[in-house]
């Protein structure tokens, strides 16, 4: 060894931040598969979110409220455009839409318990009305999607407001995606599928192109159901300001914009983290929306996406949306990626807070499965009662934060 070589200290190794951990293992993947990776949730990437915002205390110049004096509501009333009946919540937070196919019947059932002792409304997804949930759902939004899978005029009646879904944030431009493997009896038969055949939905209704079909549409809705109910259009956010204004043009009560940190139950993990953009970059343009139409607050303005707690539900409502709704956070609630699972998480090839392969219906804690002996382990009526401390807890928090002053 010469002296030089004896002098020598060599640099520390260091691994790309282009080609990182993550990103080698899904080059693996793909190589030794051939396909696309499938997973639910939303976007795991860093995304501009409500932690980039603080609120504004109270101070000289901005005098705060008296909480034991002076009062907060947190009440909403949604769909108050044209609808005879709008909901009236006793909270801003409501239950995203989430099909019963993609989570069990007992998570949808513990999911409108929560929502109903809450005092506000939770939404069926894709697949149609089970008798669980709206028997135990005080308010249910029912979805009308593309697939139509599970629809009848009956149910439509039996709801309290109907939301069309043209997007989600998860997948804004894509359908609907249940693996084989979840298509139970009961699941094949209320959405007239053969029994463990993989299901895609369409990416968009089969009968209207724009928004002048779509307000003849929402007519038909509205005279199936006396036009009692009201109407909600959901989006995903790709363009929420040209959006909003279709939306309201074509005669909604209410805009549903989903941001791309919400989850879904299946799609290309390719389309979660590279499509749409993120609910705190949309919220501002639909606001504009509906303010350049002269119908902010007259049109009611539900934001989600990521929310996870009270203070994201405060920044919203400053940012001026009307409500919230909650999905992931909500599973959370009722025990999703719990620690206490993690022996099982493990066997399965992940862990407890990672796990998002809701599609493979082999969900350890009973929420996102078909499989019977799987599904008895959540109890409808204990998980109710954790989602709708959940919803609280979230609720009195942007209470307080409502009782600041206003800029």
């Amino acid at each position: 060894m010469t002296k030089h070589e004896s002098n020598w200290l060599p640099t520390s190794p260091r691994k790309s931040a282009t080609f990182d951990d993550y990103t080698l293992s899904e080059i693996r993947r793909a190589a030794a598969t051939g396909i696309y990776d499938i997973r639910g949730g939303g976007a795991k990437r860093r995304v501009p979110n409500f932690d980039d915002l603080l609120l504004l205390g109270a101070s000289m110049s901005r005098y705060a409220l008296e909480g034991y004096r002076e009062k907060c509501g947190t009440d909403v009333t949604l769909g108050s455009r044209f609808a005879k009946k709008p909901l009236k919540l006793a909270t801003p937070i409501t239950i995203a839409g989430m099909s019963f196919g993609s989570l069990s019947a007992n998570a949808k059932e513990a999911l409108g318990r929560g929502a109903s002792i809450a005092g506000t409304s939770t939404t069926t997804g894709d697949g149609g009305m089970t008798p669980e949930e709206r028997g135990q759902s005080k308010h249910l939004v029912y979805q009308y999607l593309p697939s139509r899978y599970g629809m009848n005029p009956v149910d439509l009646r039996k709801a309290d407001a109907i939301e069309i879904v043209i997007g989600q944030g998860a997948k804004p431009g894509g359908g609907g995606m249940l693996l084989g493997q979840k298509i139970s009896d009961r699941v094949a038969e209320m959405r007239q599928l053969p029994k463990g055949i993989d299901q895609r939905s369409a990416c968009r209704h089969p009968d209207w192109t724009g928004a002048d079909d779509l307000e003849v549409k929402i007519n038909e809705l509205r005279e199936i159901t006396d036009w009692e109910k009201p109407i909600y259009i959901k989006v995903g956010a790709s363009r929420p300001y040209f959006d909003t204004m279709l939306a309201v043009k074509s005669g909604a009560d209410v805009v549903v914009l989903d941001g791309m940190q919400g989850g879904t139950a299946a799609t290309q993990e390719v389309f979660i983290e590279h499509v749409g953009i993120p609910l705190l970059s949309a919220i501002r343009p639909a606001v504009q929306a509906l303010q350049d139409l002269g119908m902010h607050r007259k049109v009611q303005l539900i934001v989600s996406g990521g929310i996870r707690n009270g203070a994201d539900v405060a920044k919203a409502l400053a940012l001026g949306a009307d409500a919230v709704a909650i999905g992931t956070a909500a599973l959370v609630a009722l025990g999703d990626n719990d620690p206490k699972w993690e022996a099982e998480y493990q066997r399965l090839g992940t862990t407890a807070g990672a796990y998002d392969d809701w599609h493979e219906g082999k969900d350890p804690a009973g929420i996102t499965t078909q499989t019977p002996d799987l599904m008895e382990r959540l109890d409808p009526v204990a998980a109710g009662l954790p989602a709708r401390g959940y919803g609280d807890d979230s609720c009195r928090t942007r209470a307080q934060a409502s009782a600041l002053p206003a800029s």
